[in-house]
């Protein structure tokens, strides 16, 4: 289908959707498809790409975007244009799921969709005012006035019939359309596809797994689908790399080598010094209350519990001593345990580059999305994008580096800013959620008016805020955060993280919330984010806004 035709791919702004977008480009290659790629971080950017190349392309192939809403009413587009659309954003428009001439969803087989019947949301427009006066032309004027009266009773019926068809399919639709959820990783939904093909090769089997650890970074999906996705992964794994007998032949210079293991939940700690990455880390710095004096204190007592010297741990972990990291994972483990922090342990993979470049799946995660929102160069945003999919090649390890060395940056400074948020009180409770706002002014307050790095802050300002308040109440709250978006236009941007609960689904109902509000209170909003949790609002609107939603969500 696609190998006589030029195809646009359009890609969000997120690591999985990199990785989904490598692993198609991979398999373009193969097939010699050409193919133009358009990076868009928002509905504008998709609208103002497709207007621009719809004169010359027909085929359209739009990863982790497009998908939860109707596409064909917003893109207007010709009747010979086709979409093929691989998103994990759930729910999936239910036009988008019916419509199978233009639009092709790439979704798992397995994945549950809980899209609603056909029967229950659409109706044929059968013509319902059938006028049936004009049959009775010579009949009596008794028999004539008889089958009006029926015809009239028929009607009524009707009306009736399609008044409570329809209160139906409303309620039917808002319980389908409420909350806001991730499918499957979408570099999983391509390796899939990959893998049918027989075409996979270990590099796309390592960007499928980079795509599932971004959702488990991210905290968009839950553990047991984290587990079982990672089972899934981990039979390709063992099928791609099975060492051969010969050892020597096995480990060349430039071989790569894939290998499941439990590690660590420490951001970044081996190419860190364990010290910053324990502080630095949501889960420990969470756990043991870091921005207390009390916390820093438990965390000396933590060290002094695993026997690990000041000097060893403040140190690069390449240079610690050997004796000590053998057994580090099981000493951490351990004493982590009495500390009350019960999941240290994570499974994952890493990967192995020759002899001596070796990666966990989460570092790439993280270097991949600072880059892609790196503000210290005023570059635009396609040159950001370009170098965070960059990153992902193997043979581009100098940027993979320099991607590392921005997220410890950009680590530190969430770090920093949860713990002023919570010394100095700005999370307020609003009744049906909690509220923090950070102010102009503060410290890398320019970082988190991307969009990736404020989710990553409110999910941590969040666990950190359940760990630190004695309120009951407030532990099940919902956390709605604000920062500067554009000072000049005088706009903030705003995201709703769910509750941070054992059992959370990770399912977000800030997406309708936001809309209803907007709407009620005529506030100029932009809901202009494939994340509908995530939305600009101009800053004078702001508290009429937040009246809405709190007697919305009362």
């Amino acid at each position: 289908l696609l190998f006589l035709q030029r195809v646009l791919l359009l890609v969000a702004s997120d690591v999985d959707a990199l990785c989904a977008c490598k692993i198609l480009q991979a398999l373009f290659q193969c097939d010699h498809v050409q193919y133009t790629l358009v990076p868009v971080s928002g509905w504008q950017e998709l609208e103002t790409a497709f207007l621009e190349h719809k004169d010359q392309f027909k085929y359209y192939v739009l990863i982790n975007c497009g998908a939860n809403v109707d596409l064909l009413e917003i893109l207007q587009p010709e009747e010979d244009t086709f979409f093929f659309v691989c998103d994990s954003h759930r729910p999936i428009n239910v036009v988008n799921v019916y419509n199978d001439t233009q639009i092709k969803l790439l979704v798992k087989q397995d994945d549950d969709l809980d899209v609603p019947a056909y029967d229950d949301i659409f109706r044929d427009e059968e013509d319902e005012e059938e006028d049936s006066e004009n049959e009775s032309d010579g009949s009596e004027p008794s028999e004539k006035r008889r089958r009006f009266e029926e015809d009239v009773i028929e009607r009524t019926m009707k009306r009736r019939q399609r008044r409570e068809w329809e209160a139906r399919r409303r309620e039917i639709l808002f319980d389908y359309e409420q909350y806001e959820y991730h499918g499957t990783s979408s570099a999983m939904v391509m390796f899939d596809l990959a893998w049918i093909m027989s075409k996979d090769l270990n590099d796309m089997l390592w960007w499928a797994i980079v795509g599932l650890t971004d959702q488990w970074v991210q905290d968009k999906i839950t553990q047991m689908k984290y587990v079982t996705d990672i089972g899934i992964l981990q039979r390709h794994v063992s099928r791609h790399n099975h060492r051969n007998e010969d050892e020597e032949n096995s480990l060349s210079i430039d071989c790569m080598r894939i290998a499941f293991e439990y590690d660590l939940r420490l951001a970044l700690y081996q190419h860190w010094s364990l010290y910053e990455s324990l502080c630095n880390t949501s889960y420990t710095s969470a756990s043991l209350k870091l921005w207390s004096v009390q916390g820093q204190k438990r965390l000396q007592e933590f060290l002094a519990d695993m026997g690990l010297p000041l000097k060893q741990v403040k140190q690069k972990f390449n240079s610690m001593d050997m004796s000590l990291k053998e057994n580090l994972r099981e000493m951490i483990e351990e004493s982590a345990n009495k500390f009350g922090m019960k999941d240290l342990r994570v499974q994952t993979f890493s990967i192995h580059f020759g002899f001596k470049n070796k990666f966990s799946a989460s570092d790439i995660v993280y270097a991949t999305a600072s880059l892609m929102e790196n503000i210290e160069k005023e570059e635009p945003e396609t040159t950001n994008f370009i170098k965070a999919l960059d990153s992902l090649s193997r043979g581009n390890l100098d940027k993979l580096h320099q991607g590392l060395d921005l997220a410890k940056k950009q680590l530190r400074a969430i770090q920093q800013t949860v713990a002023s948020c919570i010394c100095t009180n700005l999370v307020i409770s609003q009744g049906p959620f909690l509220y923090c706002s950070l102010m102009e002014g503060t410290p890398d307050v320019k970082l988190f008016s991307k969009p990736v790095s404020l989710c990553l802050l409110s999910k941590y300002l969040l666990k950190s805020f359940v760990c630190s308040t004695r309120s009951k109440r407030c532990k099940l709250l919902p956390l709605i955060m604000a920062a500067p978006m554009d000072v000049e236009q005088g706009t903030v941007i705003m995201v709703g993280i769910p509750p941070e609960t054992e059992s959370s689904d990770k399912k977000n109902f800030f997406g309708r919330a936001f809309e209803k509000a907007a709407d009620s209170t005529s506030s100029r909003t932009l809901h202009n984010h494939f994340d509908m949790s995530i939305i600009e609002l101009k800053t004078e609107d702001r508290s009429k806004f937040l009246d809405a939603l709190i007697s919305l969500l009362s």
